[in-house]
């Protein structure tokens, strides 16, 4: 009854009828069952409902019962079934959602009668349909580089039903179907997965539903291309026809182009080298030489050479007759009682025969005069046990003289009872003059001969190859122990080679130089301690060295035999540098800068940094290539810039990869009288291209007088297995000579290849024809076959007065070997302080201090600087080590200067900021 009432809307208790035409025991069936709905604006609704068989249908909505006038019904019969089937809707609006307020949404079902009982529909739920009008999340604008990944987030407005998420770029729909590269399913993000110069646009996010469309603020994409350089040109030709000049070479920023604001190429797009282009020299006659005898034909010549100068360089070759000739009788001539010009023709033959005769019969003459004094010479020098063993004709200047003793009871031993030892020698490398009895005595008071019966002496002469043997006693023996120096002051004895008096130096008076030492106290304001004249130096960071502590630090290098024994086809590039003490630990790496003598280029040479352990063997650190966190390396054309963190002995190896690959040689010639005043000796040198190994050259030819000649100057020396050939040319052909078969000399590929043990020379004698030649003009090529070849022009007077000086090295960086403090620093501190805060700390834009390492060309194993408690600190750390001789800040002030334009911090650098000494210190040099 109060279903009734409710459904009918009456209090009288009518109630439904009891039974309705249906077929008998079934329930109803739901043909359509009521779906959710959204009321739209103000419209109402409606919610159908169908079941089959039913008496009624009727709406409950919110669990309350709908009136039945708000019903509409109607009825069909099923003719396949013959069952009735019945059909109600209602209608529902806005207002009736709006009043309802319950925890769940406006919802309404349906409930079918039939005989057995009822069944009820799903519950459909009724709501308003909104859509807001500002979206949650905009597309924000976006700049990426071609290939890469673009993400443009999109959160659509909140509504009823959920607002679906459509993209337009240029306001044209995009389909994520047809384009692979676009995926727009991800939360409703657009993704490009690669970047392409199409994909830049503007794009706006749509959001939809059934009440209304909203569009979003539109996001500039740009896809930009940074600019690559394109490859060089050929260099130009020199901008001078002789002389020194320029050639340049040039590439452009077109591989790629930079598009849509990339970056612009960084790097010089011209590069300048200077060049040299020998002037041509036109030949010039000499002065005429004086008119010869009058020969048999009444006739006397005379000639000129053409060699005042001679022509050089592609100059023209004199113009006119070398040769003269002219009747030396005024017409005057007879022969045979007849003049000249009646002498018949067969007269004339016959006395050219005779003279023909008579030249050869001089000939054989003089040959036989000189064996005869050949032989005596000899017979004289064997009275002192003396065998000379002459093999240059054989050897072509390899000559080698032995000089030894034959005879046991030799008077000149000062023991000849004691039985030889063979296994004791000495070898000795320069000019012996043995010209009268004082010679013998200072040789036998000398330690030449000590009190060994059969001592063996190995001399070099002044003319020949001496490979490997420097101008200096070596001992085959055990060496004196002695200290670890403090300095690189050695003490020598000096043969000069201009003196008058003949003598033999004491060969044990010669120290042997095993390497060189400077020293300095360093603190925590840290410094630089530098080997003169080496390229070695050492860098010690500000606060590496805790504060109220110093430590005596010492840096020395290896002169001797190289302790690191070459491994198979690895060379040594660089000395063996020693940095001490080996206990002292520093808080921040230090700077250890190592010369080397490669070609540097990573397609040709793999190079590696070793260190020798305590037990005397070396160990690789790493390879120049390799990235590691426990050591930086730095290699710059003619040095290598290591960061350490521990004191050792270290050196550089390379191992060719390619037959191109190419140590540097430093090639010079050093030249002195001989004690024979006629002869005057030529040594040339080619040694590795580090200023360590040259400054061994320079000591050893001081201490033997020799002068410099000319600018020493480099080879590049290819590992392609092929020899070095030395050669003197061009020697004025009336004024001096040289001893046949020694004009050019050959030194073996290996020999050169591995000629870090000892300095490579070979040496030349030559002889002047009068003492009045003080003048030598010649030239000394030294080329390898198939490879490269440089010219040393002599042109010096053998007269020390006369000679003119050539400086062995610049004094830059010899005066102040060790330098502590600021003093020793280009970066003022205070600006470094600044400049280290700026840049530690990581910038959104890159702009910090990987950006200043890029800057400073430092672009490999940037890992290492990560590890550091102060990247940029450590960079400049090796800025300060690579820039020790510049004379300005200008490479570092471009460099801020260039990442300063977009960093705010950078650029606020103030006087108040800075102390006043180095803020002028910094305008001043640009920075």
């Amino acid at each position: 009854e109060e279903f009734s009432s409710k459904l009918l809307g009456t209090d009288n208790g009518e109630a439904l009828p009891e039974s309705i035409p249906s077929a008998p025991g079934t329930l109803p069936h739901f043909i359509e069952e009521p779906d959710d709905a959204y009321i739209i604006k103000s419209n109402p609704i409606a919610l159908r409902c169908k079941a089959r068989p039913a008496m009624q249908i009727f709406f409950k909505c919110n669990g309350e019962w709908v009136h039945q006038n708000e019903h509409v019904s109607e009825e069909s019969l099923d003719e396949s079934s013959g069952l009735k089937v019945r059909e109600v809707f209602i209608n529902v609006t806005r207002q009736q959602v709006e009043d309802f307020h319950g925890p769940e949404d406006y919802w309404c079902q349906c409930v079918a009668w039939s005989h057995l009982g009822t069944s009820k529909s799903r519950k459909a739920s009724v709501r308003i349909a909104y859509l807001r009008k500002n979206f949650e999340q905009d597309p924000q604008g976006r700049e990426v580089p071609i290939e890469g990944m673009i993400v443009l987030h999109c959160r659509p407005p909140e509504g009823v039903p959920a607002a679906e998420v459509e993209w337009l770029k240029n306001e044209e729909p995009i389909d994520s179907e047809q384009d692979e590269n676009i995926d727009t399913r991800a939360d409703h993000n657009l993704i490009i997965r690669q970047a392409r110069l199409s994909d830049s646009g503007n794009y706006t996010c749509m959001a939809a539903n059934i009440v209304a469309k909203r569009r979003s603020l539109s996001a500039t994409v740009v896809v930009y291309v940074n600019g690559g350089w394109s490859s060089w040109t050929e260099w130009s030709a020199c901008n001078v026809r002789c002389g020194r000049g320029w050639q340049k070479r040039s590439r452009t920023c077109t591989n790629p182009a930079p598009l849509n604001g990339g970056a612009f190429c960084e790097g010089m797009s011209v590069q300048k080298i200077t060049c040299t282009s020998l002037c041509p020299v036109d030949g010039s006659w000499e002065v005429w030489s004086e008119w010869s005898v009058c020969s048999p034909e009444c006739e006397h010549l005379r000639i000129r050479e053409c060699t005042a100068p001679p022509p050089r360089n592609g100059g023209k070759f004199c113009e006119g007759l070398s040769q003269e000739s002219e009747n030396c009788t005024d017409g005057l001539c007879i022969l045979d009682k007849k003049p000249l010009h009646e002498i018949k023709p067969q007269s004339i033959e016959n006395a050219s025969d005779i003279a023909l005769y008579s030249g050869l019969g001089a000939a054989v003459v003089a040959v036989a005069v000189l064996v005869i004094g050949v032989t005596l010479y000899r017979r004289s020098q064997s009275d002192y046990g003396v065998d000379v063993i002459d093999s240059s004709a054989l050897t072509g200047g390899f000559q080698t003289f032995n000089f030894k003793t034959v005879r046991q009871g030799n008077s000149l031993l000062l023991n000849s009872a004691m039985q030889p030892d063979l296994t004791v020698s000495r070898t000795y490398s320069g000019p012996i003059c043995l010209q009268d009895p004082l010679d013998k005595e200072l040789m036998t008071e000398s330690s030449l001969f000590n009190p060994l019966s059969d001592i063996k002496v190995k001399v070099q002469s002044s003319f020949m190859v001496s490979l490997g043997v420097s101008e200096r006693a070596e001992y085959h023996g055990k060496n004196h122990s002695r200290t670890f120096p403090h300095g690189n002051n050695h003490s020598f004895s000096t043969m000069h080679p201009r003196n008058k008096t003949p003598y033999i130096q004491n060969l044990s008076s010669l120290p042997t130089r095993t390497e060189l030492r400077t020293t300095g106290v360093f603190g925590h304001l840290g410094g630089r301690l530098v080997m003169p004249n080496t390229g070695v130096s050492l860098l010690i960071p500000h606060g590496a060295i805790p504060e109220e502590n110093s430590w005596e630090i010492y840096m020395s290098i290896n002169q001797g035999e190289p302790s690191l024994q070459s491994d198979g086809s690895e060379v040594l590039l660089s000395p063996e540098v020693t940095c001490g003490p080996p206990d002292m630990i520093v808080t921040t790496p230090f700077a250890l800068t190592i010369p080397h003598c490669a070609d540097v280029s990573s397609e040709h040479w793999n190079i590696h940094l070793k260190k020798r352990t305590q037990q005397g063997k070396w160990e690789e650190v790493m390879s120049v290539e390799d990235e590691s966190t426990s050591c930086y390396c730095l290699l710059d054309p003619f040095a290598c810039h290591v960061l350490l963190d521990s004191f050792g002995t270290y050196a550089l190896t390379g191992e060719p990869i390619t037959d191109c690959a190419v140590k540097q040689l430093k090639v010079a010639v050093f030249g002195c009288m001989s004690c024979n005043s006629l002869d005057y000796n030529l040594r040339v040198y080619c040694v590795d291209n580090t200023p360590c190994a040259f400054q061994e050259v320079v000591s050893d030819e001081r201490h033997q007088g020799g002068q410099l000649l000319e600018e020493p100057k480099l080879l590049h020396f290819k590992g392609n297995t092929f020899s070095l050939q030395i050669s003197v040319l061009d020697i004025p052909p009336f004024l001096w000579r040289i001893k046949p078969f020694t004009a050019c000399q050959e030194v073996p590929f290996s020999r050169v290849w591995c000629s870090n043990r000892q300095p490579l020379h070979c040496a030349f004698s030559l002889e002047r024809y009068t003492p009045t030649t003080t003048q030598l003009s010649c030239k000394i090529c030294i080329r390898q076959l198939k490879g490269h070849e440089q010219i040393l022009q002599v042109q010096t007077s053998i007269l020390e007065s006369e000679r003119e000086t050539i400086t062995f090295f610049a004094q830059e960086d010899s005066s102040f070997p060790a330098q502590t403090g600021p003093k020793a620093f280009k970066i003022p501190y205070s600006i470094r302080q600044r400049i280290c805060a700026t840049f530690d700390t990581p910038n959104a834009k890159g702009k910090d201090w990987q950006m200043l390492a890029q800057k400073n060309s430092i672009n490999r194993n940037l890992s290492y600087f990560a590890t550091q408690s102060s990247p940029s600190a450590v960079i400049l750390n090796l800025w300060e080590a690579r820039h020790q001789h510049d004379g300005d800040l200008d490479s570092l002030a471009c460099a801020l200067e260039e990442i300063g334009r977009t960093h705010t911090k950078l650029s606020n650098i103030s006087e108040s900021q800075l102390d006043e000494a180095d803020f002028n210190y910094s305008r001043q040099n640009g920075l």
